[in-house]
């Protein structure tokens, strides 16, 4: 692989998680009786939803652009993240495909593949932390640390009380957030595996 297509691949990490809080940013908005603070953002991809296309639309972009992120992170950053950035796109692709509100079997199976999503989302920036403590981008490592705490604990409160909604976006956006970021700086050739500073004249 070039390291042209390697950067270009990596632009799915923007245009995917972008697609992806657009649609449910915009969504939700134009949703009447819809509430971000305490509704899930899969209820705008449910079987009965006016909005059921243009969500569904929204994961499946998200979907294959962590796939080509994926692809961009393996040849860019050593160690497992681009597994669980790989994961999260397949993860989503699954929750698609299985839309709440058909049954409680469907309704099962798809807080399987969310819950494989938001657990890989928030691994993929925690994983990213000691390869780029190793290769001497420790602002970096602190970001994907930060990024990846905020992520796991928002997700894991949507489990409790009546703001789920809420903690779901904060956790998303902010492993969406790393993704996004992220693949700017591979785009640029900012995570080269070799640090400037070390390279030889």
């Amino acid at each position: 692989m070039t390291t042209k297509s390697v950067r270009r691949a990596a632009l799915g990490g923007v245009i995917g998680p972008v697609a992806f809080v657009g649609s449910w940013s915009a969504l939700g908005a134009l949703t009447d009786g819809y509430s971000p603070l305490h509704d899930p953002i899969s209820d705008l991809a449910g079987v009965h939803a006016s909005t059921r296309a243009a969500m569904t639309a929204g994961f499946v972009v998200f979907s294959a652009g962590m796939g080509f992120y994926a692809w961009a992170l393996r040849a860019t950053l050593p160690g497992p993240a681009w597994m669980t950035a790989a994961a999260t796109g397949a993860a989503t692709l699954g929750v698609a495909a299985f839309p709440l509100h058909h049954s409680s079997t469907v309704d099962s199976v798809h807080g399987v593949f969310a819950g494989i999503g938001y657990a890989t989302l928030a691994a993929t920036a925690l994983l990213s932390g000691a390869p780029l403590a190793r290769l001497g981008r420790r602002g970096w490592e602190r970001a994907a640390f930060a990024a990846g705490a905020v992520s796991g604990a928002s997700l894991a409160l949507t489990l409790v009380g009546q703001f789920g909604g809420f903690f779901q976006r904060l956790g998303l956006t902010a492993g969406d957030a790393f993704i996004v970021a992220s693949a700017i700086a591979i785009s640029r050739g900012a995570w080269d595996r070799v640090p400037q500073a070390t390279t030889s004249r």
